[in-house]
C-alpha cells in the first residue's frame, strides 16, 4: 500500500473511531478530549505500524494537545528516517533532562535553522554543522570527543518521537522562532544581542536577528 493509500487509510480509521466513541460538542471540554484521545488510540491501533510511524495527531483537532503527553509520545512506533535520526539524537543530547516541553522546544531550534538561508538546509547539516572542528560546532555533543551513542532507551525513545511528531508537520509553537539557545549556567555573548523568547528549564532561548543578504 503506498504512502497516500496508508494516510488515506489512518484517517478512515481516525474518523470511524471518533464516530464510535460519539464525541458531541456539547460535551463538557474535558469528556470530549478524553474521548477524542481513546479515539485516537484506537484508530492508531487499527493501521500498521508504517502509518502510524509517519502520522501525527491530526493538528486541527483537540488531540493535538496529545503531541506533549509523554505516555503517548512512548506509545509510538519508531522511525529510522535518516531526519529522524539526526534531530532525536541532538534531543537527547542537548535536552534529555528536561521536560517533554523542554525537549520539543530545541528541537525548534534546529528546524528554525533549516528554513533560514544562512544555516544548512538540512536536519542533519544543521545539527552537524562543523562538527568536524574541535569545539566550534553548533551543538556542543557533536565536537567534544564523546560518543554520540544514545544509551537511555527511554530518553531515546521519547526523543524519536518528538522528531517524528516535528518533522511531520506539527505547528512550532513553543520558542516564537527561536534560533538559539543556551543554559542558565552560561552567558554567550551574542546573547545581548539576539532577542530572547523564552526559557524551558535549564534553556534560554533566542531569535537571531534577520540578517538580509544580496546578491
Amino acid at each position: 500500500m503506498g504512502y497516500a493509500k496508508r494516510m488515506a487509510a489512518f484517517g478512515l480509521a481516525m474518523g470511524l473511531a471518533l464516530s464510535s466513541q460519539q464525541v458531541k460538542a456539547d460535551l463538557p471540554l474535558e469528556q470530549s478530549l478524553a474521548l477524542a484521545f481513546s479515539a485516537e488510540r484506537e484508530a492508531m491501533r487499527s493501521v500498521t505500524p508504517t502509518v502510524v510511524s509517519r502520522a501525527t495527531t491530526p493538528l486541527d483537532d483537540p488531540t493535538a494537545i496529545m503531541r506533549y503527553d509523554s505516555s503517548y509520545l512512548m506509545s509510538m512506533p519508531q522511525s529510522n528516517d535518516t531526519d529522524v535520526q539526526c534531530l532525536s539524537e541532538a534531543i537527547y543530547h542537548e535536552a534529555r533532562g528536561e521536560d517533554v516541553y523542554g525537549q520539543f522546544a530545541v528541537a525548534e531550534v534546529i528546524l528554525n535553522r533549516v528554513d533560514l538561508p544562512n544555516y544548512p538546509n538540512s536536519v542533519c547539516g544543521v545539527v552537524h554543522q562543523n562538527a568536524e572542528r574541535s569545539n566550534a560546532c553548533q551543538f556542543s555533543y557533536a565536537c567534544n570527543g564523546r560518543s554520540r551513542a544514545m544509551v537511555e532507551p527511554a530518553a531515546r525513545r521519547l526523543a524519536n518521537s518528538i522528531a517524528q511528531v516535528l518533522l511531520g508537520g506539527a505547528p512550532r509553537e513553543l520558542t516564537d522562532g527561536a534560533t538559539h539557545f543556551h543554559t542558565t549556567g552560561v552567558r554567550p555573548r551574542w546573547a545581548s544581542s539576539f532577542h530572547r523568547t523564552g526559557q524551558f528549564g535549564a534553556h534560554l532561548f533566542y531569535r537571531e536577528p534577520l540578517r538580509l543578504t544580496f546578491n
